[in-house]
């Protein structure tokens, strides 16, 4: 009985250790962007994507109730969008990726915000920077 419950433990240690070093990574397999993330300011850098599907999800500190999207990325293949969530989990921009320009974000709540980045087939170079504005 103590060698069977032995067994289980190191068992159940193993697939914890194996599940969380999983589920650390907010990278998606085949791109490897360049973020920057600090309070009030975030920006996302990738280039030579090639037909990649995935998405990948970051939460950012805005002090603020508002902020702007700066976005200049070269779309030659499928599809993308970049969501921000604000700090109550409201949707306050959806941008396709290909849109460029500068766009403010509906307001929102301050607080931890989520910006949710996704590919669909997409080939090309992403970049965009939110950043804390005031309305």
């Amino acid at each position: 009985m103590h060698k069977a419950m032995r067994t289980l433990l190191v068992v159940t240690g193993i697939a914890a250790a194996f599940l969380t070093g999983c589920s650390d990574d907010p990278v998606s397999p085949g791109i490897q962007p360049e973020v920057t993330n600090t309070t009030d300011a975030f920006g996302y850098q990738v280039t030579a994507v090639q037909n990649f599907t995935g998405t990948q999800n970051y939460t950012w500190a805005n002090s603020g109730n508002a902020a702007n999207l700066n976005q200049a990325t070269v779309r030659s293949n499928g599809n993308g969008v970049v969501r921000i969530f604000d700090g109550n989990d409201q949707l306050v921009v959806a941008l396709p990726m290909g849109e460029n320009g500068s766009f403010d974000a509906l307001p929102g709540a301050s607080g931890d915000w989520t910006i949710s980045v996704q590919y669909d087939k997409f080939s090309g170079t992403v970049n965009f920077r939110a950043e804390k504005s005031s309305m």
